[in-house]
């Protein structure tokens, strides 16, 4: 039994999705995995179902209806987990953007460092560790980071990161059923709801590499919430 549980939200991930599970379990770690599959229309759900029966113990599926949000796949993930009661549960995306090695760094930042969040962070300290991207793109994410730590006064350099790691603790106080945003604000509005609760938030450098198969998910609704939500945290405050 793992006391880690790693969310991967999918939608027509078949090119990426069996080499990312067997990166994961070849980690030192011990991992579970839990995929969360919007339907994907072209087979991803049927791949994991076969590796289930590679990996009955340690990878599970979760198949929903319909594509609704990332945010919501994460919440749908993370009452997952909190109900099996893994300690540490981690969001990581299918596409080797996130590289599995970094896993144990996420980890021991919370289990050994007392962190109670832990941030695979692109930014730390201005220092840009992205690969493949173009300028525009990187641009943008660079700056929007910057934005919703100015709006939303966050002590946190990589406010949209993807790749990040909450003790059980944290999701359990979180009121989940309370997150208002389910595209790319919904990495900034989680994170600014653990700061709020006063959660101890540490930044791990990692390096972000694009994706090299399937498609970006990235669309201008997901940018124009994120602008226009992080204004709405910081006047509000957001319910906790």
């Amino acid at each position: 039994m793992s006391d880690t549980l790693i969310i991967i939200p999918t939608y027509n991930e078949k090119e990426n999705i069996e080499a990312i599970v067997r990166a994961v379990f070849n980690q030192k770690k011990a991992f579970h995995i839990l995929i969360v599959d919007d339907n994907s229309p072209d087979g991803t759900s049927e791949i994991v179902t076969t590796l289930i029966k590679e990996f009955s113990t340690s990878l599970f599926l979760e198949k929903r209806i319909n594509k609704i949000g990332l945010g919501t796949a994460y919440i749908h993930g993370f009452k997952w987990a909190l109900a099996r009661k893994y300690e540490y549960i981690v969001e990581m995306d299918a596409d080797f953007s996130h590289n599995p090695n970094d896993l144990i760094h996420l980890y021991n930042a919370c289990h050994l460092e007392k962190g109670d969040v832990s941030i695979g962070s692109r930014y730390v300290h201005n220092q840009v560790n992205v690969v493949n991207w173009d300028i525009k793109r990187l641009l943008l994410s660079y700056f929007a980071s910057k934005y919703v730590r100015l709006v939303t006064q966050i002590p946190i350099y990589d406010t949209t990161a993807g790749f990040v790691c909450w003790k059980k603790n944290v999701l359990e106080t979180i009121n989940l059923d309370k997150i208002k945003f389910t595209g790319y604000a919904f990495q900034i509005e989680m994170k600014f709801k653990a700061w709020k609760h006063k959660f101890t938030i540490k930044e791990v450098s990692v390096i972000f590499t694009d994706r090299h198969l399937g498609t970006s998910k990235m669309s201008g609704n997901i940018i124009y919430e994120a602008l226009f939500g992080v204004i709405k945290m910081r006047l509000k405050g957001l319910p906790k």
